[in-house]
């Protein structure tokens, strides 16, 4: 009897021993919960520091094309032109070639800009062929997948167009000024209403004269030729303009837009959004909270998306006198 007694009480302690090694379904179902509350409250920080990255990146680009604008003026005593479409510095040929295509060779892509064939619009020849090529430097991180530009709408003189290969994408574009109806008092002609780099413009230093430090002359205008509004793409909406960084038609003046994106110059009948709502040729990023902006003195700042589109106004030309 002692003997079996004996068996049965080791017996029973083995079992308690493995019934206090085990996990039981609520104990699994709190770690799942702990796990759970952990990730989601990580996973905001992680993607906060991705963008974080992205919005560095994004403005290391901005600060190159500073550098390219002003070796570009040190070459030829002028900043180039947003499209030229006469004949000028870069250009001599009077050909519709973009302000990119011009500052290669001081992007360290000269054997690219050696391509280039400054004889042709931008369109035609070989320039479609150079066109194709990657530029990360003109790319925004934290812009989603693009569908590859394949087409281009037609836009006199240059007639619609089925491209061989894609044409790479472009995030960034030179603000040309400001249109009249954001206020007409102030931006009465073409001496008020512009900034740097504008349409077959042949603007100096000396020229800037609100400050080189108040003057915006490249802006974020991410994902064209896909029409973006309020971060949603429009599918059934198409654009004549911004297709690829090769497209010397791109560059736009800042209108100010309706809240949804679908307004845009409607002046004092409109409760306007500076940046943000359109990129139908607004100033438009991906990123959380604003915009990417390059001064004319080379600095680069983030601005917030709620800055009043007057204040962007004033930053967006060069000699309007609003700071005065």
């Amino acid at each position: 009897m002692d003997i079996m007694a004996t068996i049965q009480s080791r017996k029973a302690k083995s079992y308690t021993d493995a019934d206090r090694d085990g996990v039981t379904l609520v104990e699994l179902l709190v770690v799942i919960a702990i796990v759970g509350v952990l990730s989601s409250l990580l996973l905001p920080a992680i993607q906060a520091a991705r963008e974080a990255a992205r919005v560095v990146s994004c403005k290391n680009n901005m600060r190159q094309f500073g550098l390219a604008l002003h070796s570009f003026h040190g070459a030829q005593n002028v900043f180039p032109a947003s499209g030229w479409t006469v004949a000028g510095p870069g250009n001599p040929a009077g050909k519709y070639v973009g302000w990119r295509a011009l500052i290669l060779p001081y992007v360290e892509q000269s054997m690219l800009g050696e391509k280039y064939q400054f004889h042709e619009h931008w369109w035609m020849g070989n320039n479609p062929a150079v066109g194709q090529f990657l530029m990360p430097l003109f790319l925004c991180p934290s812009v989603p997948q693009q569908p590859p530009i394949e087409t281009a709408a037609a836009k006199t003189p240059r007639p619609a167009i089925q491209f061989s290969a894609p044409l790479s994408r472009c995030d960034y574009e030179a603000m040309m000024g400001v249109q009249h109806t954001i206020d007409p008092t102030i931006y009465r002609d073409s001496q008020s209403n512009r900034s740097v780099l504008f349409r077959n413009s042949r603007s100096r230093m000396g020229d800037i004269t609100d400050g080189t430090s108040h003057t915006v002359i490249i802006v974020e205008c991410a994902a064209r030729p896909s029409v973006y509004r309020t971060r949603k793409w429009i599918h059934n909406v198409t654009n004549d303009q911004g297709f690829g960084w090769v497209d010397s038609e791109s560059g736009f003046s800042l209108d100010g837009s309706s809240g949804d994106g679908r307004s845009q110059g409607l002046g004092p009948n409109l409760t306007p959004r500076a940046m943000n709502a359109t990129n139908e040729n607004e100033p438009y990023s991906f990123h959380a909270s604003g915009c990417v902006l390059l001064f004319a003195d080379g600095h680069v700042n983030f601005v917030s998306e709620q800055i009043r589109l007057e204040v962007l106004a004033a930053l967006s030309t060069r000699a309007a006198g609003e700071l005065e």
